[in-house]
This record gives C-alpha cells, sequence and structure tokens, in this order.
C-alpha cells in the first residue's frame, strides 16, 4: 500500500512563529516532484505537540491540497488522549488524508491491553488505513509483537512505522503480523538494513533535503540494484547522522532554511540549535551534494 521513501514533514513557520502556508505547499510541491512516494504532515517532524488542534488540521488540509492526489497524505493523528486521536484521524479523513499516523500514547505509560483498546477504538470509529508508530525513546511504551499481530488482524490497521531501531523487530512482525502487513522504518539509518528484514520503505527526516537521494536508494533497492543502493546510503549517513545530532526537527529545520525551504524556528520548548550543530549540518550538506 506504501512504500519507498516517504517524508516526515517539517512545518515551517515565519520567523515570529506563525504557520506559512505558502512554504508548507512549496515544500510538498518540491517533494512530489523529486519523487518522494508519501507525505506525513503533523507527526512530531511537524512539531504536532506545539501545534493548536486548528493549526493541525490546517496543515493535513494544506497538504492534501498541494499534493494534489499525486502522492498518499497519511496524516499524523495520534494523541495520549484516545477520544483526541479520533477527533484529529476523522479530521484528517474528512480532510481526504489516505491514511492515518497514530503514535503509541505517551506519558500515559498504558499497557499492552491498553495499547490494543486505544488502536482498536480509533480503528473502529474511522474508516481510515491507520499506520501504528511505535517510537519508544520519545512515547517511553514499546509495542510488543504479540500487540500488533493482534492489531494487524483490525482491517483498518494496516502497518507500522517502526522507530526502535531494532532489526530483528521487523523480522518476526512479518511473521506474526503478515506479509501483507506495511513495515516502513522510522529510521533513517536503518532504511536499507529494514528492508533487508522484511519492510518497504522509510518514513525519513532527511528526505525533507535530500528528497531525490533517499528516493533514488529506494528505487534502486527495488530493482535490485544492491550496490547502487548502498552507495547512496553511504553518501545520506554523515546527513543522517548530523540530522539526530541535537533533537529533531532542530537539525532538519536549519538545514531546510540553508536550502531556501523554511525558516529554522522551532516553537519552544525547542531551543535554537547550537553553533557547532550548525556547523554540522552544513558540513554534511555539502558532503552529499546538497548545496554545491
Amino acid at each position: 500500500m506504501f512504500k519507498g521513501s516517504l517524508v516526515a514533514l517539517i512545518t515551517p513557520l515565519t520567523e515570529d512563529g506563525a504557520l506559512d502556508p505558502k512554504a508548507f505547499q512549496e515544500l510538498v510541491a518540491w517533494q512530489v516532484s523529486e519523487g518522494t512516494s508519501g507525505l506525513i504532515p503533523v507527526g512530531t517532524t511537524g512539531e504536532s505537540p506545539t501545534l493548536s488542534h486548528a493549526e493541525h488540521h490546517r496543515v493535513v488540509e494544506l497538504c492534501v491540497e498541494a499534493a494534489g492526489g499525486r502522492v498518499p497524505v497519511i496524516a499524523g493523528t495520534g494523541s495520549n488522549s484516545t477520544a483526541e486521536a479520533i477527533e484529529l484521524t476523522r479530521h484528517a479523513k474528512e480532510a481526504g488524508a489516505d491514511a492515518a499516523l497514530v503514535v503509541t500514547p505517551y506519558y500515559n505509560k498504558p499497557t499492552q491491553e491498553g495499547l490494543y483498546l486505544h488502536f482498536t477504538a480509533i480503528a473502529d470509529a474511522v474508516d481510515l488505513p491507520i499506520i501504528i508508530y511505535n517510537i519508544p525513546p520519545r512515547s517511553v511504551i514499546d509495542m510488543s509483537v504479540e500487540t500488533m499481530a493482534r492489531l494487524a488482524k483490525h482491517p483498518n490497521i494496516v502497518g507500522v512505522k517502526d522507530a526502535t531501531a531494532n532489526l530483528t523487530r521487523p523480522l518476526h512482525t512479518r511473521l506474526t503480523a503478515g506479509t501483507d502487513f506495511c513495515q516502513l522504518s522510522g529510521e533513517d539509518h536503518t532504511a536499507l538494513a529494514f528492508r533487508a528484514a522484511g519492510g518497504v520503505g522509510c518514513i525519513s527526516v532527511s528526505a525533507n533535503v535530500a528528497p531525490r537521494l533517499c528516493a533514488e536508494m529506494h528505487a534502486a533497492w527495488e530493482a535490485g540494484n544492491i550496490a547502487e543502493a548502498m552507495a547512496i546510503q553511504d553518501r545520506l549517513t554523515p546527513l543522517h547522522d548530523a540530522m539526530f545530532c541535537e533533537t529533531s526537527p532542530g537539525p532538519v529545520k536549519y538545514a531546510a532554511s540553508l536550502l531556501g525551504k523554511s525558516s529554522a524556528f522551532c516553537r519552544l520548548p525547542m531551543a535554537p540549535i547550537a553553533d557547532s550543530t550548525k556547523e554540522r549540518v552544513k558540513a554534511a550538506m555539502l558532503s552529499a551534494g546538497l548545496l554545491n
């Protein structure tokens, strides 16, 4: 259903912190033209924790409009409140999104049964494909393979964005949830290794600034050109390192500013990145040929 290089979109903001609709839609159009296979607005990279509900809705609507049906839009609709996640998912469907990305409920620390009930309630309430976003470093909880296999039986729960960086996980998920369950890496560094373990693509931060390279890497893999895919991976690895040398999306928004795609502004509590980080980001972009 979804595969290849998908991008966890930043949300461009003006220097005073307001939404920048024009910059956002231009970013979406550029992503499509560069070969990105799918768009994920208002995820963590899109600063969803600091957007109001009205802003969240607006960004999804802007993304759907700019994509124009050319590539799928998978709207971030997760919350640690089940009722809020249902509302956001309903809006995504009404706005025309093709699917929803729903993060495991952060801070609450639900049990595995709580996770099962949370995702089931959302999937029962809204007839929209749902991708589970499992990211233990940010949400504190880790959905087990067994819980995911239970959820995979629901017709509206179609896949996972796996940000565990555990490369045995897709092997076991493939065996328990089935080969039709869409497994996407949520870690740029593991994109190819994840595909070798049964994944079909990556929801990428680096693709915000290197969409063509990321798309070409996945295309090479799918064509069986493993050496070419790995050569592109080598070129991208220093960029991935730089994108996460401080908490994302600080580095990637600075990188986007160097390309003229967005201001570097992030809303508090995200602080401006350090000068040393700026230097590292710029050096990685030069190395990857993105600023030459």
